[in-house]
């Protein structure tokens, strides 16, 4: 799955991330907001419908999100020189907190559409008050994880580049490019692809 993620040309992946998700949360919401608009259907049930499928949207874009640093990061690794430590267990760790937490948030949050739908009330003051309590922490630290992720790719991608120990502002500009993805992925994925193929910077073997 690395090697699918690490030659696969940027038009791919911006059309996987960006294009296909945006598509189809826009139509989910323009069926939502006809639905409510024209009053015609009382059911809420099937607007709830139209959210979980959003939520399962949000899962997809995830998996092809995390996918795609996971086999940087990884899949990046034969090229690092020999006397580079890269800290791989610590990325691992903090890598599946996100997901974990996504996977949380998207079974929680469509236990609570069937609920409504199914009971036709919604969750009780003190319930929300505890999930706030215990979500905003996770929150707060899945975001720390995930920026610890994209300093992670971004010093594994131009240490394998540059062939030696790098400091921040050597990949500070990577660094954002990682972040702001739908822009840097033009950049960054017509690299990634010639390390992938033995032809950049990185050893012919790496791979």
């Amino acid at each position: 799955m690395k090697e699918k993620f690490l030659k696969a040309k940027h038009w791919q992946l911006f059309i996987l991330t960006c294009g296909i998700p945006v598509v189809f949360q826009l139509g989910i919401m323009e069926v939502i907001l006809s639905k409510i608009g024209s009053g015609g259907d009382s059911d809420p049930s099937a607007v709830f419908t139209y959210l979980k499928l959003s939520l399962v949207v949000v899962v997809l874009f995830a998996a092809i999100f995390f996918g795609w640093f996971w086999s940087v990061a990884i899949g990046l690794q034969g090229g690092v020189p020999k006397n580079v430590k890269m800290k791989v267990r610590k990325f691992k760790v903090f890598f599946f907190m996100p997901l974990a937490y996504i996977l949380l948030i998207s079974i929680t949050m469509g236990g609570a559409v069937d609920g409504m739908v199914g009971g036709g009330t919604g969750p009780s003051e003190g319930l929300i008050g505890g999930f706030i309590g215990i979500i905003v922490p996770l929150h707060l630290f899945s975001m720390f994880c995930i920026f610890y992720c994209l300093y992670f790719v971004a010093k594994t991608y131009k240490t394998v580049e540059l062939q030696r120990e790098v400091g921040f502002w050597d990949f500070s500009g990577e660094f954002f490019q990682f972040w702001f993805f739908p822009i840097g992925i033009w950049s960054l994925q017509p690299k990634i692809n010639r390390m992938a193929e033995g032809t950049g910077t990185a050893p012919d073997n790496w791979f």
